[in-house]
C-alpha cells in the first residue's frame, strides 16, 4: 500500500509542477514534496550484469 501511495504522490507532485497554477511559494513546497518523494524511492531491482560484477 505504501508503494502506491509513494507513486501516486510522484505523479501528483509532477503534475502540480507542469502546470502554471502554482504561485512562487506553493511551488516551492511542491518541490520541496517531490524532491523528498523522490529520496525514498526504491532502488530499481538488480540486473543480471549488477549480480556477475
Amino acid at each position: 500500500m505504501q508503494d502506491f501511495i509513494h507513486r501516486k504522490n510522484l505523479v501528483h507532485y509532477r503534475k502540480l509542477l507542469a502546470g502554471s497554477t502554482l504561485d512562487d511559494a506553493t511551488r516551492n513546497y511542491v518541490s520541496k514534496l517531490l524532491a523528498d518523494e523522490e529520496l525514498n524511492e526504491p532502488p530499481p531491482p538488480a540486473t543480471r550484469d549488477d549480480e556477475q560484477a
